[in-house]
């Protein structure tokens, strides 16, 4: 049971990496990937709703719609759990982090329609996991998004004070930097 856990966490936060291996949540990963810190805000919300949404999306498919045989509807109800804690999250930033609330902007809300938190809910459902199996995916999978971006935003920050010639300037540099960490995260796959 813990082996299968682990194997669980492991291959979701690094070898089936969900911005480098399953490009997901590619919007957010380039956009608030500018400072380390408005990086690490938005990483630490994606963990926050992408596991709660995980439990919920568990519980609500396993005691609602597979007995009422309405399993069809899983999409729409999933998307509408994630609405809600999405804006669980924004309203708690805007209150007790004022700071974080305004550097993350626009993309706070786009955590709504953040393809990767619905391809955790459904991937779940699709591998059969267990509530309890489900949340560790969802868990692993959002760490490895905020291993991800916080490594991107390092980088880039670095990138501010190099000389980098001017086709290559602003997102192309970007794009190549994320192509050469996708190639780095797929050495992971040896850990099967």
């Amino acid at each position: 049971m813990i082996g299968n856990l682990i194997l669980i966490a492991v291959g979701s936060a690094f070898i089936n990496n969900v911005v480098l291996s399953q490009f997901l949540g590619i919007c957010p990963f380039l956009g608030v990937s500018k400072k380390i810190n408005t990086a690490a805000g938005m990483g630490s919300a994606v963990v926050f709703v992408i596991t709660l949404a995980s439990f919920v999306a568990g519980v609500i498919y396993k005691y609602l719609l597979v007995p009422f045989d309405i399993t069809y509807l899983k999409t729409i109800v999933f998307i509408l759990v994630i609405a809600a804690l999405v804006q669980f999250v924004e309203m708690f930033l805007k209150k007790k982090m004022k700071g974080l609330y305004q550097a993350l902007g626009v993309y706070l809300p786009l955590i709504t329609t953040n393809c990767a938190v619905l391809g955790v809910a459904l991937t779940n459902v699709s591998k059969d996991y267990t509530i309890l199996e489900g949340v560790i995916n969802g868990l692993a999978t959002s760490v490895g998004f905020l291993i991800s971006i916080v490594i991107l935003a390092g980088l880039r920050e670095k990138m501010e004070y190099n000389n980098i010639p001017k086709p290559f300037k602003g997102m192309p540099i970007v794009l190549l930097t994320a192509c050469l960490m996708a190639i780095a995260f797929f050495g992971f796959s040896g850990l099967k």
